[in-house]
């Protein structure tokens, strides 16, 4: 009964996180299976992946209620996406825990940096041919796709920031449309996981039912809040997190030898 509630605690966390900034939530969850559930790293990414299908069933439900999904880019961002994820896994398996957590910390570093200075880049948000954003959205889903399955994330720190910069979306409509991406990509990530045997089963049932729940109290917290306002909110989580993924010991002791590819 303790691990239900304490798995459930987590998954409602991060599904409340997720549902209000569109991004899985794997990025409050990994830390907090690695610190309270005392799974290695890489079992972390790989049931993350699966349990944030459900966030993003849960928040993309809600966003659709209020019409805050653009399903073709969703598509677009998907059909590549799947493709990259099971590579991204391949690649999480191979390299050391600390490294990943360096690269994936700069990364969202940088997300936090270009999202503040969008009121002074020339706007590249449109209108664009048809064409152009069918470009846009598969590249950014090959992204988003191989660091979903490397990190254990949803990938929503890549679509979110390249459809509010680059398709000119609001960033309602873009976190609702990261959020249906995560079902297909979290998948994808997670059965090549599976394969590894980085998914910790006995935690998925508490996980899955708080991230659930949590995805829609999330999710219809997001549409009571200004769009600006939520920017700002997903501006200072990221970069927050970034910051702490860049001090690779700062949530578990971790090898420093290139030759130790796993957390014991």
């Amino acid at each position: 009964m303790k691990i239900i509630l304490t798995t459930f605690a987590i998954g409602l966390a991060a599904g409340i996180f997720g549902g209000i900034i569109g991004v899985g939530g794997g990025i409050i969850m990994i830390p907090l299976m690695v610190v309270v559930l005392k799974l290695s790293q890489h079992q972390a990414h790989g049931t993350s992946l699966l349990a944030l299908v459900f966030t993003g069933l849960g928040g993309a439900i809600v966003y659709g209620l209020h019409g805050e999904i653009s399903f073709p880019a969703a598509g677009m961002l998907a059909l590549t996406a799947i493709v990259t994820a099971r590579a991204g896994a391949r690649c999480a398996n191979a390299l050391p825990d600390w490294k990943l957590r360096k690269v994936f910390g700069a990364f969202l570093v940088g997300c936090a940096l270009l999202l503040t200075a969008k009121p002074y880049l020339p706007s590249f948000g449109g209108p664009h041919p048809f064409y152009a954003d069918a470009l846009i959205f598969l590249v950014t889903g090959a992204c988003a796709g191989f660091l979903s399955g490397m990190m254990g994330v949803g990938g929503g720190v890549i679509m979110i920031p390249a459809m509010v910069l680059l398709a000119d979306f609001s960033q309602h409509v873009a976190q609702g449309t990261a959020l249906a991406v995560v079902i297909p990509v979290g998948l994808a990530g997670a059965f090549t996981h599976h394969q590894f045997g980085n998914v910790a089963k006995p935690y998925l049932p508490g996980l899955i039912c708080g991230i659930f729940l949590g995805a829609f109290i999330g999710g219809s917290s997001a549409n009571l809040i200004a769009d600006a306002s939520l920017r700002v909110v997903f501006i200072v989580v990221i970069a927050l997190m970034g910051l702490r993924y860049l001090q690779a010991d700062a949530l578990s002791p971790l090898p420093k030898e290139d030759g130790d590819s796993k957390a014991p």
